[in-house]
């Protein structure tokens, strides 16, 4: 007769386990990856609207001191003068360069613990990954972080 073993012992064994520098290099790399996603400058800002596109009159627009007026709203000076962040962050340190800006802006430690969150959900989670160390808050974020994030960025 032979002893019967649990499937959770057996996949246990199979795992890949990292130890604390891997799981820092890969949070590093994660961090990276998403400021290569952060914002790019847009593809079609340049573009010229074709002068050959029909224009349709709106016949509900009876005002005649409008007729021949052009207006920009917001969002055409919002798109026309935007900024990226490392401009405004130099914007920033130009016009205060002693007193306090992004760069200069410190707070002491907090006394609190540190709160973890589940990087399926967002919620607070009490329970950490075996292999790799991500946090989830229950069964059905473990089981989707097993299948679509567990060591799939493991380089």
């Amino acid at each position: 007769m032979s002893m019967r073993e649990s499937g959770r012992i057996k996949d246990a064994e199979k795992k890949r386990v990292l130890d604390d520098v891997t799981r820092k290099r890969r949070a590093r790399k994660a961090l990276e990856a998403l400021e290569q996603d952060n914002f790019q400058q847009d593809p079609h800002a340049d573009l010229v609207m074709s002068k050959k596109i029909p224009k349709f009159n709106n016949s509900l627009d009876n005002n005649p001191r409008r007729k021949g007026r052009k207006t920009r709203g917001a969002d055409y000076y919002r798109i026309k003068y935007r900024k990226t962040f490392q401009q405004l962050l130099e914007e920033d340190r130009q016009a205060n360069p002693n007193g306090p800006n992004y760069i200069t802006a410190q707070s002491p430690p907090t006394s609190y613990p540190q709160r973890h969150f589940c990087a399926v959900c967002g919620f607070p989670s009490s329970y950490t990954c075996t292999s790799c160390g991500t946090r989830f808050c229950c069964l059905k974020c473990q089981g989707t972080h097993q299948d679509t994030r567990c060591l799939k960025f493991v380089s």
